[in-house]
């Protein structure tokens, strides 16, 4: 029996790679015979450069960049060349602005920047090459890329990289050289791989879902949704989007699917020429998983929990959807599952199980992931693998 292992990572315990050794691991306990496959996969998120780096051949570079608060963080630049002789440079916001790169004490969606990034698409900017796809997800940040934009030009770091509270005071003049930056980058093709479709604004938007879990109070969300959209206010009178071709009203950035991912960079992202894919569909197609999942009986996909996010852009969505095409089963391993029988059906799993079945096994999970999950990988096997 072929069974390919492909989870994400189990945020806060496990990366992606070290879920798919746990898993192997156990699935070998109790069904030696099986062929394994291993592919460790990104929603674009942390983790996906290391995904890349693993299943693209490449040259890696590592540069060091501003971190959300400051402090000097490093974060890798990696290079492919496709058949055609294309060159693209793969890079994670996260690794400059992530949310784990900060204490609890220290998060604060206020204050923290996206300069970082800026500092990092630059540096992907002097390697030569056709395309930059950047990874967003998993950001400590709330200030619609603004910091990120200031770092390749577009304006003063006093006023835009200061955090998304400091958006309130931004003037128009303060972005006099996005139309410049914009032009920078009109020969690379620039994409951004989100983990969520949001839009910056409204109940859906950056501020409103995201920032309290970065360590946001619900009055400062409000007080960032106010900033943001200030900010945006004053791009739409330097840099108007146009009008939609197909309605002719005015055409807004802000309201596009994925201009909320990572706090709004996929917004500033936008306004520098970008183009938005889903993270998880860029990730299945860069490692080649449809032809994997085309040649296996079974695929284990997984991450750290398993809820109605899960439903929308995210690993264990995206592997079912592509396995159906092939006729493959897809069997989700879970931190936790909070979801019903029906929910994990319309998503196309054949079956979903929990490392943790009842609240008072999650402290054990958290404190033995790799044990705990090796564990419930064996006991799935004994289900699914007619040798075990």
């Amino acid at each position: 029996m072929h069974v390919l292992i492909a989870p994400d990572r189990f945020t806060g315990t496990l990366t992606a790679t070290q879920a798919a050794e746990a898993i192997a691991a156990g699935w070998r306990r109790k069904a030696p015979d099986d062929l394994l496959t291993l592919v460790p996969l990104s929603d674009g998120g942390p983790g996906f450069i290391d995904v890349l780096t693993a299943s693209r051949p490449g040259d890696s570079s590592v540069v060091t960049v501003t971190g959300p608060r400051g402090g000097a963080v490093p974060a890798a630049v990696h290079v492919t060349t496709d058949e055609g002789g294309r060159r693209t440079a793969w890079v994670e916001s996260a690794q400059a602005i992530g949310l784990h790169l900060l204490d609890a004490s220290a998060r604060d969606p206020g204050v923290t920047s996206t300069w970082g990034l800026g500092e990092l698409l630059s540096a992907a900017l002097e390697q030569d090459v056709e395309r930059i796809v950047v990874g967003l997800g998993g950001s400590g940040t709330n200030d619609a890329g603004a910091g990120m934009l200031a770092a390749v030009g577009a304006g003063p770091r006093e006023v835009l990289g200061g955090g998304g509270a400091g958006l309130i005071a931004a003037r128009e003049g303060d972005l006099a050289g996005l139309a410049a930056t914009r032009a920078r980058f009109a020969g690379v093709e620039l994409v951004a791989a989100t983990d969520v479709a949001s839009p910056l604004l409204g109940l859906k938007g950056a501020s409103a879902v995201f920032s309290e879990q970065k360590g946001a109070t619900p009055e400062q969300s409000q007080l960032l949704e106010g900033a943001l959209g200030h900010f945006a206010d004053q791009v739409r009178r330097v840099m108007p989007a146009g009008a939609d071709l197909l309605t002719g009203q005015e055409r807004r950035l802000d309201r596009e699917p994925g201009a909320g991912a990572a706090g709004g960079v996929g917004y500033g992202l936008m306004l520098l020429g970008a183009r938005r894919t889903s993270g998880v569909e860029t990730v299945l197609d860069a490692v080649g998983l449809g032809p994997l999942l085309a040649a296996a009986d079974v695929v284990i996909t997984g991450e750290g929990c398993l809820d109605h996010e899960s439903m929308q852009g995210k690993v264990v969505a995206g592997v079912a959807e592509l396995a159906a095409t092939h006729a493959t089963p897809t069997v989700a391993l879970c931190g936790r599952v909070l979801i019903g029988r029906r929910e994990a059906m319309s998503l196309g799993l054949s079956g979903s199980y929990a490392v943790a079945d009842r609240y008072e096994d999650v402290e054990r999970s958290i404190a033995d992931p790799v044990g705990t999950l090796t564990d419930r990988a064996a006991r799935v096997a004994t289900t699914w693998s007619p040798r075990h």
